[in-house]
């Protein structure tokens, strides 16, 4: 995320930010997206713990867990969610999850000047204004920001695949990017200040930690609670493949994976080579990747494409104590509409992503991801996303 300044005169208002860790009541919902499993809750104000029976929550002060509900997939929908209630009355709004990023807002109507379609209104906010010298405010500006608007704080945020938003921490002018969802908002769940992992920690109520599994099937789970690694490997079938020195980013923002451009054309050059050797072909009509390939005829599922592929792995460090980030074959790549086997590994030098290799959702699924931001680390292993954590109701 690259953050630029910019004079803003028009008075809007700081929406989401504080209603996430303000004094307001929790709230349920038995809202609805498309034809996924309904997204029944989430927190308002107050920290919880979700089990996977109920909608009940649970919180065990400063060890505990905010666990709750992901919606969506890679293919076909392309995007992840998550539900909220905000206002009084609350009302539904559904959020990408953005662990590449640390703001969260919440487009408003304010007025709105340029707002994408989302699933819901637009948010209408109070007239509670948060002031420029709030801590809060100076962890999203530049470093040598000078606010013109004392009464109120302004923000403007550019994402890597050339979106943007501009607001008063509630979004009140968007430009979508190319890997634009047609979601409500952005929950940022990065490691700054302002990230809402922070300011439950700040505050006392988590660890400075936040983890997600991703299904394979859709859904999964996203928890709070008890980025970027500059030495890796790139493995493919099991043998290096001579990248080194990866610049790697773990993002729940991106459907998608993006190699820097050496490693993307060494891994279809060798995807390429191997194919060769089968009866796939280069499916030249398909373009819903830049890649994809046919089989004599139509693939049903993965488990159909995934023999014709070897696996990937990133191996961080060396010798003894190296760690591999496994990618088997469903984890880069998708069954097209067409029933062709499409890669979903993309260069993301093409799109202004320069030398960084993005982790994308596609390759995080059935795993269990965690970022110890206290700690500086971050861990996963196989986990079975479709389950989420069980437990039993604490009133704070």
């Amino acid at each position: 995320m690259m953050k630029r300044r910019k004079e803003m005169h028009q008075q809007v208002l700081w929406c989401l930010l504080l209603l996430f860790l303000g004094t307001t009541s929790i709230s349920t919902s038995n809202c609805s997206y498309v034809n996924d499993k309904q997204p029944y809750y989430y927190y308002r104000g107050r920290p919880m713990f979700l089990g996977s029976s109920s909608s009940s929550s649970m919180y065990n002060h400063r060890t505990s867990s905010v666990i709750l509900p992901i919606y969506g997939n890679v293919y076909p929908r392309g995007f992840y969610y998550v539900a909220i209630l905000v206002g009084d009355p609350p009302r539904p709004y559904f959020l990408d999850p953005d662990t590449g990023s640390d703001l969260t807002w919440l487009q408003c109507d304010a007025p709105c000047v340029r707002c994408t379609r989302g699933p819901h209104p637009l948010y209408k906010p109070s007239s509670d204004l948060v002031p420029s010298r709030d801590p809060l405010c100076a962890a999203v500006q530049p470093e040598f920001y000078k606010c013109e608007s004392p009464d109120q704080c302004d923000y403007e945020v550019e994402y890597a695949d050339g979106g943007s938003s501009l607001g008063v921490l509630c979004g009140y002018d968007q430009i979508p990017g190319p890997s634009h969802h047609p979601l409500d908002g952005v929950l940022g769940l990065g490691k700054g200040k302002v990230s809402i992992v922070s300011q439950l920690s700040d505050q006392g109520f988590t660890r400075n930690v936040v983890g997600h599994c991703l299904s394979g099937r859709g859904g999964g789970y996203i928890f709070f609670g008890d980025q970027v690694y500059d030495s890796s490997q790139l493995v493919y079938g099991r043998r290096f493949t001579g990248v080194e020195n990866l610049h790697v980013i773990f993002d729940s923002g991106s459907s998608y994976t993006y190699f820097a451009s050496q490693a993307y054309h060494i891994l279809v050059s060798q995807l390429t080579r191997d194919l060769h050797r089968t009866s796939l072909k280069d499916a030249i009509d398909d373009d819903t990747l830049p890649v994809c390939w046919k089989g004599r005829r139509p693939f049903k599922s993965i488990r159909d494409a995934r023999k014709y592929f070897k696996p990937l792995a990133l191996s961080f460090g060396g010798g003894k104590y190296a760690a591999h980030f496994d990618i088997p074959p469903e984890n880069y790549l998708i069954i097209s509409v067409k029933g062709n086997a499409c890669l979903g590994i993309l260069n993301g030098t093409e799109v202004g992503l320069q030398n960084y290799n993005i982790i994308g959702d596609i390759s995080m699924q059935d795993k269990m991801i965690i970022y110890d931001n206290e700690k500086t680390m971050i861990g996963w292993g196989y986990a079975n996303c479709e389950r989420m954590p069980k437990g039993k109701a604490v009133a704070l």
